[in-house]
Parts: C-alpha cells; structure tokens; sequence
C-alpha cells in the first residue's frame, strides 16, 4: 500500500469530533486526523506483513496517525531482533507527544521474551536529553520490567533520570506508582532511601499510588502522610 493510499485511508476513517477530543488531551499537537486506535491496530497488523522496511522507508510523517501507524507496526513485524532494534531507533526521534511513545511501547510486545537483550539496549536512553527518549525508556519499563527479576534494576534506572520535561516527569511518577503497587516495600525503601526525585515527582507518585484501587486504605493514610510541603 502506497503512503498516498494509506493517507486516503486515513482520511476516510477521520472523525472531526474525536480529532477535537484528541486534540484536547494533547495539548499543542497538531496535524491530528481523529482517527480510533482499533483502526490503526488492524491496518499496522496488515502493514506488517508486508514489506516493512519499503513501508517504513516510503512512510509519511504528515500527520499524528501515519507516524503512530509506523510505531505499530515496528511492533507488529518485530521478528528479527536486530533489524527490530534499528528501526526503533529510527523512530524514537519521530515521537513528541505522550501518546504516540506509550502506544508504541505497549506495543513492543516482543520485549517480553528478551528482557535482558533489551535492557542495554534501553539503558542510553533513560539518561538522554531529549523528553519523549527518556518516557520512552520510562514506559517500556512499567511495561515489562515490574517483574521480580528485574525490579530492583528498573528502579535504579529510575533513580538516575535527571530530565525536568513534564511527559518525562509524569512517566517517572506513573511507573513509579506502579511498581508500588506490584512490590511495595521495595518500591517505598527506594523512595525513602534514596531521595533521588524532586517534590514534584514524589508527590505524584504519591498521588497516582493513592488513586489506584489495589492499594488498601490505611496505606494510603500513611502515604499521603509523606507528601512534601
């Protein structure tokens, strides 16, 4: 399928509503069509069995749809560790907004199955300049690194951010709150001992580990008991 083509797809799937309602969770992107996340799943997943790398070569970056549809199918077609890995980092470049890198993560389902692989792979970007690298290596690590095996690495990776970007930030908070939730007393340990984060990222933190559900009651009392004036 020509870019041409897919545009004309794309077009014809637009809604002037939802691109409204897009557009409003965020705020200062723009060339949104307004097109659902399903439609773009089951065309990547065609895409994706095609000749990926004309796809992404030929690919266009005019609008919001067309540069999230190559994330997905880079996750879709990954096969291929190597060629997989290059065409991530031709990509990450490509994303500046919060929605494109964390439905392009969740989609890396691959990283699963090569952890260890893909942790040094990982590591450059938890400490890079650049907002969306470090939230991208932030969400592939509340994804797939809140495990037992490697929770305590990720949360030392955490540790080490330094980047005052707001997507980064808010990623920081959000994984942190999550691995919160999977291993508590590790996760409270960390916050404590090191003192690595700023108010605003431990009061986040804080706040998201307070609005979840799995989090009884009483420990939300002694939580919201930390919370840095």
């Amino acid at each position: 399928m020509t870019p041409e083509a897919i545009k004309h797809l794309l077009m014809t799937w637009a809604e002037p509503q939802f691109r409204a309602f897009s557009m409003s969770l965020m705020p200062g992107v723009g060339r949104v069509l307004g097109v659902r996340l399903p439609k773009l799943r089951k065309l990547a997943r065609e895409l994706a069995l095609g000749d990926v790398d004309r796809y992404l070569q030929e690919a266009s970056d005019a609008t919001f749809e067309e540069i999230m549809l190559q994330g997905m199918v880079i996750g879709y077609a990954a096969k291929d560790l190597p060629k997989t890995l290059a065409r991530i980092q031709t990509f990450v470049p490509k994303m500046d907004n919060w929605s494109v890198c964390d439905s392009f993560c969740g989609t890396l389902k691959f990283v699963e199955k090569n952890r260890s692989f893909f942790l040094r792979f990982l590591s450059p970007y938890f400490k890079s300049k650049e907002e969306y690298d470090v939230r991208f290596a932030i969400v592939i690590g509340l994804n797939y690194y809140i495990v037992p095996e490697y929770i305590d690495v990720f949360l030392q990776k955490l540790g080490r951010v330094k980047h005052k970007g707001y997507y980064a930030q808010m990623s920081l908070a959000w994984a942190l709150s999550m691995a919160y939730i999977k291993f508590p007393q590790e996760t409270e340990k960390f916050l404590m001992s090191e003192n690595a984060f700023d108010d605003f990222v431990f009061n986040k933190t804080i706040q998201k580990i307070c609005e979840s559900r799995q989090v009884d009651t009483q420990k939300k009392m002694r939580l919201r008991g930390l919370i840095r004036k």
